[in-house]
């Protein structure tokens, strides 16, 4: 098959006698974030391969096939020798892809996969996975309880003096709140936002704290408007936009004492637990897979989420995720608490990105 015939890359500079290692790129944000904390966390150079997807492309990540006719080359990165020494990659759609390059070099390419894979583990070198998954052992599986992450202490520490002055006019200390939105059973609508409030105010009453106040790209307006309507303390808000260089999200992290994050997103979660801060998790709600026991009763629902719950309770566990999952061994391990609870010891450290550079370096070595 022909090779992609444009696109750009994103390299990053560092000396030739390191491993060429490409990115290609996740459809979804929280994957790509993955991806490149990896890569940042090894310090090898890389190239953003980034891929334009036919429609109905999805289909051959089902089927397992290693080919690349579910995206259209010519809008593609170029996918050409020299070919990688590894591949870090995320995504059903990406895997007929990354297994075409290996095929190409002989075999000689390492594969590693984030999150959960269609084909089976024996064609990747590594795969990195995480509890809401329910992936089985295998000897080519790492099973963490967060995902990777950007945190990094010298990354706080800047992000901490960049918005330090912009948040000044706010008494402190600072309470972070991140909001999500709707995922798979759950919703996060009015009444959730009404629960949250309520809260929130106690925790930050009790801390004597100002609230920092972040949306996201999946944050129904309606429960933003209903949170910030129904906050009794100072607070800023900061909504999201795509592509914004001015977003403080990393800034809130670093500038406050304690994070509430919406236990919709393991991504949020795990940025959150490593910083090594107190995380309070903000439950929603969901009419058939409650996130903890007092959540229950008829609340905030959608057709979409109770569609979802179904095929949790009837379809095969690999059409879904279980986000109790991350929430109960966070729990566990004590670096989360629900909101509204108290924690009875400091949280230890809470980023395993380290750990996972040192494996796959391992890998590279052998």
């Amino acid at each position: 098959m022909s090779q992609p015939a444009n696109g750009a890359n994103d390299i990053a500079p560092a000396p030739a006698s390191t491993p060429r290692v490409w990115l290609v790129t996740g459809y979804r944000a929280g994957e790509s974030h993955q991806i490149l904390a990896l890569a940042e966390a090894l310090g090898w150079p890389y190239e953003h391969k980034r891929l334009s997807y036919r429609r109905g492309g999805v289909g051959l990540g089902l089927l397992r096939r290693v080919d690349l006719r579910g995206i259209d080359i010519a809008a593609s990165s170029p996918l050409q020798p020299p070919w990688p020494d590894l591949v870090i990659s995320a995504g059903m759609r990406n895997e007929p892809v990354v297994r075409w390059i290996r095929a190409q070099s002989g075999g000689r390419t390492r594969l590693v996969h984030i999150g959960r894979s269609w084909a089976p583990p024996r064609h990747f070198d590594l795969l990195i996975t995480t509890p809401q998954y329910r992936v089985p052992p295998h000897p080519n599986i790492l099973h963490n309880t967060t995902t990777l992450t950007r945190i990094t202490a010298s990354r706080l520490e800047r992000e901490a003096d960049r918005w330090r002055q912009h948040y000044a006019r706010l008494p402190g200390p600072y309470l972070a709140v991140v909001l999500g939105g709707h995922s798979g059973p759950y919703t996060l609508g009015r009444r959730s936002a009404r629960r949250a409030a309520r809260r929130i105010n106690a925790l930050a009453a009790e801390m004597g704290a100002s609230v920092l106040l972040t949306s996201s790209a999946r944050t129904p307006a309606g429960a933003l408007q209903t949170l910030e309507r129904h906050l009794e303390v100072p607070f800023d808000l900061y909504r999201w936009r795509a592509g914004d260089a001015q977003n403080p999200y990393f800034g809130i992290l670093a500038l406050s004492e304690a994070l509430v994050v919406s236990a919709d997103s393991v991504s949020m979660l795990s940025e959150a637990c490593a910083t090594g801060k107190p995380v309070y998790m903000l439950d929603l709600d969901s009419w058939g897979f409650a996130m903890r026991p007092e959540t229950t009763g008829l609340g905030d629902w959608r057709f979409a989420a109770l569609a979802y719950s179904a095929i949790m309770r009837l379809g095969p566990a690999r059409l879904s995720r279980d986000l109790r999952l991350v929430h109960q061994a966070l729990l566990a391990q004590g670096r989360a608490v629900w909101l509204g609870e108290r924690f009875e010891r400091p949280p230890p450290p809470g980023d395993e990105t380290a750990a996972v550079v040192q494996k796959l370096q391992r890998l590279m070595r052998r």
